[in-house]
């Protein structure tokens, strides 16, 4: 059967899979036959068991090593915008925060909006993609 990786986790070294046919299956990382770990997102070709897990999980199409990004903005960009143009509100305007934004380009010139830009470059640093994704889409 065909399908895709919902979720995996590491530390328990199980996951999901969402079959072509609308069911979920759990699996263990033993059934992986895969040279990576699974990445949510990847299509899978496997069987079921009598128990209905998923055994004998191969991947389809390969992803990408580096990770989807989950929303529509890019963390990274924003963080780059914040850095380099921050004192400006450019990545407010990214973000969607047009208010902010012409908040900040009135106020550049006091310095103020860059040393913020600087502290939310570092916390979009540190932001988890789905973190981010969650706040501003």
């Amino acid at each position: 059967m065909k399908g895709q990786i919902l979720d995996y986790s590491i530390q328990s070294n199980s996951g999901v899979i969402s079959g072509d046919d609308q069911n979920r299956y759990q699996f263990s990382g033993s059934a992986w036959r895969g040279q990576n770990a699974p990445v949510r997102g990847q299509k899978v070709d496997f069987t079921i068991d009598a128990t209905g897990q998923a055994n004998e999980i191969y991947v389809l199409s390969s992803t990408s090593v580096f990770p989807t990004q989950v929303g529509d903005k890019n963390r990274i960009v924003a963080a780059i915008l914040a850095f380099f143009l921050g004192g400006f509100g450019i990545h407010k305007f990214y973000l969607g925060q047009i208010g902010l934004g012409i908040l900040y380009l009135i106020f550049f010139w006091t310095f103020i909006p860059a040393l913020v830009a600087f502290i939310e470059f570092i916390i979009y640093l540190c932001a988890s993609d789905e973190d981010f994704a969650r706040k501003y889409g």
